[in-house]
Protein backbone atom coordinates (compact mmCIF):
# COMPACT_ATOMS: atom_id res chain seq x y z
CA UNK A 1 0.00 0.00 0.00
CA UNK A 2 2.69 2.44 0.53
CA UNK A 3 3.47 2.27 -3.33
CA UNK A 4 -0.06 3.15 -3.61
CA UNK A 5 0.26 5.82 -1.47
CA UNK A 6 3.18 7.30 -2.72
CA UNK A 7 1.81 6.83 -6.29
CA UNK A 8 -1.42 9.08 -4.86
CA UNK A 9 0.68 11.48 -3.20
CA UNK A 10 2.89 12.03 -6.68
CA UNK A 11 -0.08 12.62 -8.45
CA UNK A 12 -1.84 14.95 -5.96
CA UNK A 13 1.34 16.88 -5.87
CA UNK A 14 1.68 17.03 -9.78
CA UNK A 15 -1.76 17.95 -9.36
CA UNK A 16 -0.92 20.82 -7.12
CA UNK A 17 2.00 21.77 -9.20
CA UNK A 18 -0.30 21.81 -12.35
CA UNK A 19 -2.45 24.26 -10.23
CA UNK A 20 0.05 26.47 -9.05
CA UNK A 21 1.50 26.78 -12.12
CA UNK A 22 -2.03 27.12 -13.82
CA UNK A 23 -3.07 29.78 -11.70
CA UNK A 24 0.38 31.89 -12.24
CA UNK A 25 -0.63 31.95 -15.81
CA UNK A 26 -3.68 32.91 -14.90
CA UNK A 27 -2.28 36.19 -12.99
CA UNK A 28 0.54 36.54 -15.41
CA UNK A 29 -2.42 37.19 -18.24
CA UNK A 30 -4.68 39.13 -15.56
CA UNK A 31 -1.64 41.26 -15.05
CA UNK A 32 -1.35 41.35 -18.78
CA UNK A 33 -4.87 42.80 -19.31
CA UNK A 34 -4.59 44.97 -16.28
CA UNK A 35 -1.36 46.80 -17.59
CA UNK A 36 -3.30 47.06 -21.09
CA UNK A 37 -6.40 48.52 -19.54
CA UNK A 38 -4.23 50.69 -17.44
CA UNK A 39 -2.77 52.49 -20.57
CA UNK A 40 -6.15 52.82 -22.29
CA UNK A 41 -7.61 54.60 -18.92
CA UNK A 42 -4.37 56.73 -19.42
CA UNK A 43 -5.01 57.55 -22.98
CA UNK A 44 -8.90 58.14 -22.26
CA UNK A 45 -7.85 60.82 -19.59
CA UNK A 46 -5.70 62.37 -21.74
CA UNK A 47 -7.90 62.68 -24.79
CA UNK A 48 -10.65 63.69 -21.95
CA UNK A 49 -8.36 66.40 -20.78
CA UNK A 50 -7.43 67.90 -24.34
CA UNK A 51 -10.98 68.04 -25.10
CA UNK A 52 -12.29 69.82 -21.89
CA UNK A 53 -9.38 72.14 -23.18
CA UNK A 54 -10.34 72.73 -26.62
CA UNK A 55 -13.99 72.96 -24.87
CA UNK A 56 -12.77 75.47 -22.99
CA UNK A 57 -10.97 77.22 -25.63
CA UNK A 58 -14.02 77.08 -28.32
CA UNK A 59 -16.16 78.71 -25.11
CA UNK A 60 -14.38 81.62 -24.57
CA UNK A 61 -13.97 82.09 -28.30
CA UNK A 62 -18.13 81.73 -28.64
CA UNK A 63 -18.52 84.39 -25.67
CA UNK A 64 -15.74 86.70 -27.71
CA UNK A 65 -17.94 86.59 -30.70
CA UNK A 66 -20.80 86.82 -29.02
CA UNK A 67 -19.83 90.15 -27.60
CA UNK A 68 -18.76 91.42 -30.89
CA UNK A 69 -22.06 89.92 -32.34
CA UNK A 70 -24.05 92.11 -29.71
CA UNK A 71 -21.45 95.48 -29.65
CA UNK A 72 -21.74 95.81 -33.89
CA UNK A 73 -25.49 94.77 -33.33
CA UNK A 74 -25.90 97.93 -31.21
CA UNK A 75 -23.54 99.95 -33.33
CA UNK A 76 -25.93 99.05 -36.44
CA UNK A 77 -28.90 100.10 -34.15
CA UNK A 78 -27.07 103.30 -33.70
CA UNK A 79 -26.72 103.81 -37.32
CA UNK A 80 -30.44 103.21 -38.38
CA UNK A 81 -31.61 106.42 -35.71
CA UNK A 82 -29.09 108.22 -37.33
CA UNK A 83 -30.69 107.28 -40.77
CA UNK A 84 -33.81 107.93 -39.89
CA UNK A 85 -32.89 111.13 -38.19
CA UNK A 86 -30.83 112.26 -41.25
CA UNK A 87 -33.93 111.42 -43.68
CA UNK A 88 -36.17 112.88 -41.43
CA UNK A 89 -34.43 116.45 -42.01
CA UNK A 90 -34.05 116.08 -45.57
CA UNK A 91 -37.47 115.26 -45.51
CA UNK A 92 -37.97 119.03 -43.60
CA UNK A 93 -35.13 120.50 -45.67
CA UNK A 94 -37.12 119.41 -49.06
CA UNK A 95 -40.52 120.49 -47.22
CA UNK A 96 -38.58 123.64 -46.63
CA UNK A 97 -37.10 124.36 -49.83
CA UNK A 98 -40.35 123.08 -51.50
CA UNK A 99 -42.86 125.97 -49.43
CA UNK A 100 -39.81 128.96 -50.30
CA UNK A 101 -40.06 127.80 -53.88
CA UNK A 102 -44.06 128.58 -53.64
CA UNK A 103 -43.76 132.06 -51.73
CA UNK A 104 -41.04 133.79 -53.79
CA UNK A 105 -42.31 135.22 -56.34
CA UNK A 106 -38.87 135.96 -58.06
CA UNK A 107 -37.96 132.26 -57.65
CA UNK A 108 -41.34 131.35 -59.50
CA UNK A 109 -39.87 133.82 -62.68
CA UNK A 110 -36.58 131.97 -62.67
CA UNK A 111 -38.27 128.55 -62.58
CA UNK A 112 -40.29 129.08 -65.31
CA UNK A 113 -37.27 130.61 -67.18
CA UNK A 114 -35.47 127.14 -66.63
CA UNK A 115 -38.71 125.30 -67.81
CA UNK A 116 -39.07 127.55 -70.67
CA UNK A 117 -34.94 126.38 -71.89
CA UNK A 118 -35.39 122.99 -71.40
CA UNK A 119 -38.34 123.00 -73.67
CA UNK A 120 -36.31 124.99 -76.53
CA UNK A 121 -37.72 128.62 -76.17
CA UNK A 122 -35.33 131.43 -77.19
CA UNK A 123 -34.07 133.66 -75.72
CA UNK A 124 -35.98 136.59 -76.77
CA UNK A 125 -39.39 134.47 -75.82
CA UNK A 126 -37.73 134.04 -72.46
CA UNK A 127 -36.86 137.66 -72.05
CA UNK A 128 -40.36 138.45 -73.20
CA UNK A 129 -42.64 136.16 -71.11
CA UNK A 130 -40.84 135.82 -67.93
CA UNK A 131 -39.50 140.08 -67.98
CA UNK A 132 -36.15 139.26 -67.27
CA UNK A 133 -32.98 141.17 -68.39
CA UNK A 134 -31.15 140.22 -71.06
CA UNK A 135 -28.00 139.57 -68.99
CA UNK A 136 -30.02 137.21 -66.86
CA UNK A 137 -32.21 135.25 -69.43
CA UNK A 138 -28.56 134.57 -71.46
CA UNK A 139 -27.05 133.37 -67.88
CA UNK A 140 -29.99 131.03 -67.21
CA UNK A 141 -29.95 130.23 -71.35
CA UNK A 142 -26.64 129.37 -71.34
CA UNK A 143 -26.66 127.38 -68.14
CA UNK A 144 -29.46 125.25 -68.27
CA UNK A 145 -29.20 124.66 -72.12
CA UNK A 146 -26.76 123.25 -72.05
CA UNK A 147 -27.42 120.08 -69.37
CA UNK A 148 -29.10 116.87 -70.96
Amino acid sequence: MTTWMLGQTLVFLLLIALLYWFMLLQRKAGDNQLSIFSQQLELSQQQLAAAQTETEELRAGIIGVGQRVLTLDQRVRNLENELQQLHNSFDALAEQQQALSLTDPEGKIYTRAMKMVQLGADLEEIMRECELPRAEAELLFNLHQAKP
